[in-house]
């Protein structure tokens, strides 16, 4: 297939800009791939829709202040956007600049609290920091929205653009198929029998590049981290036992599980991941998708239609832009049914 081939029209607003009053508060499209057939839903309504045998795997990610701002040592300004934290003091990031980091360049980000510009690596630089990362992102960051989200980022961000259910700090953007869980509801799922298992994958700013080639081939995902725990193994193994369904929260926890089990069986343990699902993929892991709508000729679209069927998610998505639904992370949902 070609990338022109994932392409809708979208009119601009309905690209959310902030966020529903209550997380539980958008509306949430059913698409059953086996047969196509759509329902117009309130998000509430999954709750019935996840039998007690079934078990709900959540990204425990945590966004962290990825963009900074600084000066770099020959005067002009720079805004750097941290990609994964290397290890305590390294960072590999995206900068804007007038002109191109080179080596050697130094960048201030407050009075004390520098960075060095130790290396290139395609379209990323790697810098040193002389504080730790973490810290540095953590007193002097901004929580980093997504490029279609027009206004700065402010105080009712940085807890909305993060799931209740954060622990590992490490994203760069959010699993925002999770921003629609609050506390009730997870307690009220786990209160009808329902198992909810975690994973950590540690969304990466590349998540938001383009595809550049038509022919998809040739397009190299961004590398990412994941770890899957033994008690989520088993909590899989446990549902498929009594003939319950895998339900992945977001494309995150969906990569990290079939990633996990790319080998064989599904099995517990870290790694990095480049997988590129689109549409022929065998998925081995996960019955049902929790999911946004997701940018025109992205790789997540890619995704989403392999999982649900091509001409099921055309159908859906212009379903959803003429019901107004509204779009990408701070958006509506989808709970997807595997189309085979």
């Amino acid at each position: 297939m070609q990338l022109s081939d994932f392409d809708y029209p979208l009119p601009p607003e309905l690209i959310a800009q902030h966020p529903a009053r209550e997380r539980t508060a958008s509306r949430l499209l059913h698409l059953d791939g086996r047969t196509g057939v759509l329902e117009d839903l309130r998000f509430p309504d999954i709750e019935r829709l996840i039998a007690p045998r079934d078990v709900l795997v959540v990204n425990d990610t945590r966004v962290v202040k990825a963009r900074l701002h600084g000066r770099k040592d020959s005067g002009g300004e720079v805004e750097v956007l941290v990609e994964r934290v290397l290890d305590a003091h390294r960072a590999l990031v995206q900068a804007r600049a007038s002109k191109p980091l080179k080596p050697g360049r130094r960048i201030a980000f407050a009075p004390g609290v520098e960075a060095e510009m130790i290396a290139r690596h395609d379209d990323f630089f790697e810098l040193r920091f002389d504080d730790e990362v973490l810290g540095v992102m953590e007193r002097h960051g901004e929580v980093p929205l997504p490029p279609y989200i027009a206004h700065a980022a402010d105080a009712g961000d940085e807890s909305r653009y993060q799931t209740v259910y954060a622990r590992n700090p490490g994203a760069v953007a959010a699993p925002t198929a999770g921003l629609h869980f609050d506390e009730r509801l997870l307690d009220a799922l786990r209160a009808k029998g329902v198992t909810v298992a975690r994973l950590t994958l540690h969304v990466g700013a590349g998540t938001f590049q383009p595809v550049r080639m038509d022919d998809l081939s040739k397009h190299v995902m961004h590398e990412e981290w994941y770890s899957v725990p033994q008690a989520t193994v088993d909590a899989v193994e446990k549902a498929r036992a009594a003939k319950g369904r895998v339900i992945a929260v977001g494309t995150t926890a969906l990569r990290a599980l079939e990633s996990a089990a790319a080998k064989g069986p599904l099995r517990a343990g870290t790694g990095e991941t480049r997988l590129f699902i689109t549409p022929g993929y065998r998925f081995q892991v996960v019955d049902r998708l929790v999911t946004n709508f997701h940018l025109p000729r992205s790789t997540l679209l890619m995704l989403v239609s392999a999982f649900a069927g091509f001409e099921n998610i055309r159908r859906a998505y212009a379903h959803a832009v003429a019901g107004r639904y509204r779009f990408f992370s701070y958006g509506d949902a989808m709970l997807l049914e595997r189309s085979q």
